[in-house]
């Protein structure tokens, strides 16, 4: 079986990143743009990795310009603008496709394992995915789906008790 962890992606800044480094984390894996109506989602992603950094949660932003040209800087000038407005300390990666031919090969697994609305394309920037310890698919959220929503969610994939 396929899994998060069979995959690599270039960083932002230019390094490979083998993606099985994140064997034993639950994993947000998020398309972002920093010119869309909901970037402001990044000030809530950051929330959830500090408040949850130190228990095994990791989130992986993957800036994607499909959806109406909301992602056309450079990853210099993306990094800059994530850090510099959100405080951004997540992994970032290279921009990416997310849908067509030329999708990255983690979203095409990603819209295998759990299709959406749109059958398996992604409708839109920060459509987000919950993967398990175990590099699975736990759950698929719509953009509009603000991070403070998946609190639940991430404190039940972590394994905290009561969650």
């Amino acid at each position: 079986m396929t899994t998060l962890h069979d995959f690599s992606a270039t960083a932002i800044d230019g390094n490979e990143v083998d993606l099985s480094a994140y064997d034993g984390k639950v994993v947000l894996v998020v398309n972002t743009a920093s010119k869309c109506g909901l970037t402001p989602q990044f000030e809530g992603l950051q929330e959830l990795y500090d408040a949850y950094a130190d228990q095994g949660l990791e989130i992986l932003g993957f800036p994607c310009d499909q959806f109406a040209n909301q992602e056309p800087g450079t990853e210099d000038e993306i990094a800059d603008f994530c850090q510099r407005n959100y405080g951004v300390s997540f992994q970032m990666f290279s921009k990416v496709d997310v849908n067509g031919g030329d999708a990255h090969p983690v979203f095409r697994w990603l819209r295998e394992q759990q299709g959406g609305l749109l059958g398996n394309k992604i409708k839109w920037n920060f459509t987000k995915f919950l993967i398990g310890k175990d590099g699975t698919v736990l759950d698929r959220y719509a953009p509009t789906t603000k991070p403070e929503k998946l609190t639940g969610d991430i404190e039940k994939a972590l394994g905290r008790p009561g969650a």
